[in-house]
């Protein structure tokens, strides 16, 4: 059975002190509360606060992961991050591609086909973001953007190499603006991509694929977008920035 997933996306939000406060108490309310045997929550700091999140979660019941990654082995990339670093620290998991990195630092889908490649040799899950711009969606071409956008950066993998990747489905009109995907949009469109997945590597692989709804989802509607048999959880930007908001979207399985 494929995991329930939620993400925390912090994006570039808290002082140290108020991030060793956040995750200190999302460990407590998480020892306090019973989630599901098949959910697993993953915090995704800003790179300095990665160790102090990995130690806390040595001892509670969520995993860590990075926001970002850099394309390349090592080298002379001044302020980058690369796969192999976070694999030293013991991180499992790392966003790639969010709609933010693609409009605000012109990465492309070749960007995270090579993004995808480095955290893969190094034993890190990616969690691949994808999905489309207002114009887009009013265009009807939403499903064109996602196909391209999963085929240009995914389906080079091997089924067995793509087993290990989460796929994040964010409405980029979405996100951070109060507008959330319909319960029906977003079963559509998480159906669309799990069918493109069974075309590419079949449907057991495509049935074991978490696929991740990313774009204003909060603990009011979090319940009715999980209902949905093809919508395995969310990547959570504002809301997993309040330790009693992310807990209770966990909760809504």
């Amino acid at each position: 059975m494929r995991k329930n997933i939620v993400a925390g996306n912090w994006k570039m939000n808290k002082k140290f002190d108020e991030a060793d406060e956040l995750v200190d108490s999302i460990m407590t309310k998480l020892e306090e509360t019973k989630l599901g045997d098949n959910t697993l929550m993953i915090i995704c700091p800003p790179f300095p606060y990665l160790e102090m999140c990995s130690d806390y979660s040595n001892d509670s019941y969520f995993e860590v992961g990075a926001q970002n990654v850099n394309d390349n082995e090592k080298g002379a990339y001044t302020g980058e991050v690369s796969a192999e670093m976070l694999e030293s620290m013991d991180i499992p998991y790392c966003i790639v591609g969010h709609s933010e990195r693609r409009a605000y630092y012109g990465e492309t889908d070749a960007t995270v086909a090579r993004k995808v490649d480095q955290l893969l040799q190094h034993d890190i899950k990616p969690i691949v973001c994808c999905g489309e711009v207002l114009e887009e969606r009013e265009a009807g071409k939403q499903f064109d953007v996602v196909k391209r956008q999963i085929t240009d950066g995914l389906f080079h993998l091997s089924a067995e190499q793509f087993a290990n990747v989460i796929i994040a489905y964010e409405p980029v009109w979405a996100i951070g603006t109060g507008k959330t995907a319909t319960p029906q949009q977003a079963q559509e469109i998480h159906a669309y991509i799990r069918g493109l997945i069974a075309e590419k590597y079949g449907k057991a692989v495509a049935d074991e694929t978490s696929i991740l709804y990313g774009g204003s989802c909060k603990p009011s509607n979090a319940k009715e977008l999980f209902a949905n048999p093809d919508v395995d959880g969310g990547l959570i930007g504002g809301a997993s920035l309040q330790a009693d908001d992310f807990i209770n979207i966990a909760l809504a399985f």
